[in-house]
């Protein structure tokens, strides 16, 4: 196959891959504590046969440039803006720390905030996913009100007791490399297998603090989504010009006559 046509495949593939990570930052920029995922472009290296390797006659050049990929590089340390609500169901983190849930399988998915509510089982739970802090605190049932200090001890009013009593205390956890965490539906981070979790309390450790009645932002800067939207745009128009003209060229051989 013309080599052209292989070039311009895999360019083309790579802006499609490009033009959906672009998208789904777009679809998410009012998400609540979204973390944008970054376009990353990287040369695929193909290896030469045996006869290309003792042609050139040197192991550094037993490699060519085979295209391009693109990867999605998530922007998990950037924080969003904290956006007061006034909600006391709304939580979100000052800092770099995650709040770990419990997962339906078992597995321990992090989450950096957002609306809360109780449970069935009577613990307080993320709202969107219904997802159960990990720290397990039950909320009494005749509970009118909760308050969370920025250290995370949560404490309840009951009808019974106006003063609050102390229910649990949520902590944080930090990753100590941010690029082992892969974005999962719902604004919620799964750490790889050789990532360390670090446990921290709230306000310490770099952890960062929680605030109460407040959501954060996504990090989605539109503008700049936008300007790279268009640039993709145009990229993945003159890669398509590189298949349409390999087509051209093919026709022009394929209609010589002897």
């Amino acid at each position: 196959m013309n080599g052209a046509f292989h070039v311009g495949a895999v360019a083309l593939r790579a802006q499609e891959r490009a033009l959906d990570i672009l998208s789904n930052n777009i679809a998410n920029v009012n998400t609540p504590a979204f973390k944008r995922t970054d376009v990353r472009f990287s040369a695929m290296l193909a290896a030469r046969n045996d006869a290309d390797v003792a042609a050139i006659g040197n192991p550094d050049d037993a490699f060519a440039a085979a295209g391009v990929m693109a990867s999605a590089a998530p922007a998990v340390d950037e924080a969003g803006e904290l956006q007061s609500t006034g909600r006391a169901m709304d939580l979100a983190i000052q800092g770099r720390g995650f709040i770990e849930l419990m997962g339906p399988d078992g597995q321990t998915m992090l989450w950096r905030g957002g609306a809360m509510k109780v449970n069935a089982d009577g613990l307080l739970a993320a709202a969107d996913s219904g997802l159960a802090l990990k720290a397990g605190i039950t909320v009494p049932g005749d509970a009118t009100g909760l308050t969370i200090d920025r250290d995370g001890t949560v404490r309840a009013a009951t009808s019974t007791d106006a003063d609050p009593v102390e229910i649990g205390r949520i902590g944080l956890v930090v990753a100590d490399d941010a690029s082992g965490l892969a974005a999962a539906d719902g604004g919620l981070y799964r750490a790889a297998d050789e990532t360390r979790l670090k446990d921290a309390a709230a306000g310490e450790d770099g952890a960062g603090a929680l605030v109460q009645g407040s959501i954060e932002r996504s990090n989605v800067d539109l503008s700049n989504v936008m300007v790279e939207l268009l640039m993709v745009q145009r990229s993945y128009a003159a890669d398509a010009q590189i298949v349409q003209a390999a087509d051209q060229l093919m026709a022009i051989a394929n209609g010589l006559r002897r």
